[in-house]
């Protein structure tokens, strides 16, 4: 029994040097169970997002090795289409989980939960991020996890809290200004590893583009330039996942698009009606009852301002997907215009050039990019656009995996699988 004991320390001990041995990041490894046997003879799966990344960035400004990818694998010419409300947070979480925000609970990078004492959730706040009680659904890392699939995440929103149980098998927390080049060294790191512990699926993150987006504008030299460095880095990327000589799909995403400002001055929706004691979070009004809900809503109604449509939370329009959950607010104030709102804003003017968390029907621009390039994609496939639940089940089956409930259509990304 003691000789026994023994081995297992030994056997323990050299898994979390091996482990250990690959971190080139700050690395948080969990305690999950190794790949099983039947999930080693699954292929592997590596998940990009290029945060902010408009569909037609490649061409605009040209990005060979994206459109390398889609002459070898599958593509979207005329883009992906986001969740409404285009923004970084709820699309992230829509992707992992083929789940509308108002299914999973994300609706926008900062709201209240009436349900819980309008508990405020902060993206920016990393101790509110990771607490599950946020979320909805079955993250791709989780139900991998779940199924005794070993996953593995460089940035992704959501990938630090515990949710359906699991958090991926290794995970770095958020760093913004963790280094480009060393990003892919991890994940090459990671497909290295000996193969009960390797990660068959894996995220990666990037926010170049979107920050030159919005600081510059999505017209200017600096998103042009950020649009050709990130490309680059997707070529070696694609390179050295061939080099493993693993059966690896890349998939290359965003989250939305950007666009130039109409107008850069604030709608501040509590200088047009009076809010009163109503909380507030972003663009969204929570009033304290019926009767202050149905006031504010006559009251922004009646302005006939063309800037935006005000609606109460039931009666938003069904392609919106956005009206049946309460930390949506009530009413809910909808951009017509290429304006920046905010229920209560508390400078006149937005620093920003661009923006984004329009609706994308209204506003193309919103579309995002989806490349796919490996040995279960069939090359040269040109997608029509499709909404971003969709990619979940996509990735489910490269991955074998049984998808959780979710409100995509596994039909539609099927004929880009061989």
């Amino acid at each position: 029994m003691m000789r026994r004991w023994l081995k297992l320390c030994v056997a323990f001990a050299a898994l979390t040097a091996s482990a250990a041995a690959v971190d080139l990041a700050p690395v948080v490894h969990e305690k999950n169970a190794l790949n099983s046997a039947k999930t080693r003879k699954a292929h592997y799966v590596v998940l990009v997002s290029l945060d902010g990344f408009r569909w037609d960035y490649p061409t605009k400004w040209g990005a060979p090795h994206l459109l390398k990818m889609a002459d070898e694998g599958a593509s979207a010419p005329e883009g992906m289409i986001p969740s409404y409300p285009s923004l970084t947070f709820p699309n992230h979480y829509t992707l992992v989980t083929g789940l509308y925000p108002e299914h999973h609970g994300i609706v926008d990078n900062e709201f209240l939960d009436p349900a819980h004492d309008y508990a405020r959730y902060y993206y920016k706040d990393a101790k509110i991020t990771d607490n599950s009680d946020w979320y909805g659904g079955v993250p791709l890392w989780s139900l991998a996890e779940r199924n005794k699939m070993r996953s593995a995440s460089m940035f992704w929103v959501a990938s630090n809290a515990k949710i359906a149980g699991k958090r991926p098998s290794y995970w770095v927390p958020f760093d913004d200004k963790f280094d480009d080049e060393k990003r892919i060294d991890q994940v090459i790191a990671w497909l290295s590893l000996a193969e009960a512990e390797r990660p068959h699926l894996i995220t990666l993150y990037y926010s170049n583009v979107d920050h030159a987006g919005h600081d510059f504008g999505p017209d200017s030299d600096e998103c042009r330039d950020a649009v050709h460095h990130l490309d680059a880095l997707m070529g070696e990327l694609e390179d050295r996942l061939k080099a493993t000589g693993l059966a690896v799909d890349m998939i290359v995403v965003a989250d939305h698009g950007m666009v130039k400002f109409a107008d850069r001055k604030w709608i501040s929706i509590a200088k047009l009606v009076d809010l009163k004691d109503a909380k507030t979070a972003g663009q969204n009004i929570y009033p304290k009852d019926e009767a202050e809900k149905q006031r504010i809503y006559n009251g922004l109604k009646a302005l006939n301002d063309p800037r935006f449509a005000v609606y109460r939370l039931k009666d938003v329009p069904k392609p919106l997907d956005f009206n049946a959950n309460p930390r949506e607010g009530d009413p809910v104030v909808v951009p017509m215009g290429l304006y920046p709102l905010e229920a209560n804003a508390k400078t006149e003017e937005i620093k920003n050039l661009g923006g984004h968390g329009y609706d994308p029907a209204r506003v193309p621009e919103m579309k995002a990019i989806f490349f796919a390039e490996g040995p279960d994609i069939k090359p040269g496939v040109k997608l029509a656009s499709f909404r971003n639940v969709n990619v979940y089940d996509f990735v489910c089956g490269i991955l074998g995996l049984k998808p959780a409930k979710n409100d995509g259509n596994k039909k539609v990304l099927r004929v880009a699988r061989r």
